[in-house]
């Protein structure tokens, strides 16, 4: 395994391994990595010759009053960890390298990008979008692994992916959480020991959700009031929202159906965290 931070370098590899008629698959990620990104490359290497991992805090999906500044970063840890979970390539490049300083092209999914994490983060999606696009035709990897925690930024993905006619399979991988049932996250270090447990609110309301459903229920209203009144019995949380949605659409549901999105971001403290299930209903 090799680090590199240039586009050549990148190309360069590529080229090489097409030349031997290999598979390529690519886990892009910000860094400060966990089980969660790991189970992402262990995934990628069972089903591609080649693993690509990029590890770039993207300043383009932060607004102005977030936290790109403060966001975790940690490369030699990230090395370890992608080594052992049998990546061949690392790209970590500075910013300089991937944005040019006159661009003025965008990428932007209209709809799925404006409820949700959009609703509350403008420019998020648009970020997302425009890096991993770059991304992908950089190292035009054959599939792309991404956490199905992040649900609106999978179907965001999966949407530009369709649109654009980029020659990528987009796979979606399930939630790694804690022993406790907490989403791995790397905002999770934000946390003070009073937040960590505090947070559990999050799966245990979501939980509540899902016992209601295989009761029988499936009135979006009666599932909302169940998850809000669970969330607000813990005194260091703030519902950012709580949505429940057509995972295809993301647009809001009065009845769960198949396949309904059930999706949270609640402040512990002042850290913004996001869980979700996907409810099949016959």
């Amino acid at each position: 395994m090799k680090t590199v931070q240039g586009i050549k370098e990148v190309r360069k590899q590529v080229e090489k391994w097409r030349r031997k008629g290999l598979t390529i698959g690519m886990v892009p990620t910000m860094g400060f990595l966990h089980d969660g990104h790991e189970s992402l490359i262990n995934k990628a290497r069972k089903e591609n010759d080649k693993v690509i991992v990029s590890i770039f805090v993207n300043p383009t999906q932060f607004g102005p009053t977030e936290d790109f500044a403060a966001y975790p970063r940690d490369l030699k840890k990230d090395e370890k960890l992608c080594k052992r979970a049998g990546a061949d390539l690392i790209f970590n490049p500075e910013a300089s390298e991937i944005y040019i300083d006159d661009a003025s092209t965008t990428v932007n999914v209209l709809g799925l990008s404006e409820g949700l994490c959009g609703g509350k983060r403008p420019v998020h999606f648009g970020g997302v979008c425009l890096v991993v696009s770059k991304l992908f035709n950089i190292a035009t990897p054959d599939k792309a692994y991404f956490g199905e925690k992040d649900a609106q930024q999978l179907a965001v993905i999966k949407r530009m992916v369709r649109d654009l006619n980029f020659n990528v399979e987009i796979i979606g991988c399930p939630i790694i959480r804690e022993l406790d049932g907490l989403a791995k996250s790397s905002r999770n270090t934000y946390l003070s020991i009073e937040e960590r447990k505090a947070a559990l609110i999050l799966n245990k309301s979501l939980k509540l959700a899902k016992k209601a459903i295989n009761k029988g229920e499936n009135n979006s209203q009666k599932i909302f009031e169940i998850i809000t009144n669970k969330i607000e019995t813990e005194t260091l949380s703030k519902i950012d929202y709580i949505e429940i949605v057509d995972s295809n659409t993301l647009k809001p549901i009065e009845t769960l159906s198949s396949s309904s999105l059930i999706a949270i971001a609640v402040y512990i403290g002042k850290t913004r965290l996001i869980d979700n299930f996907t409810v099949e209903v016959k």
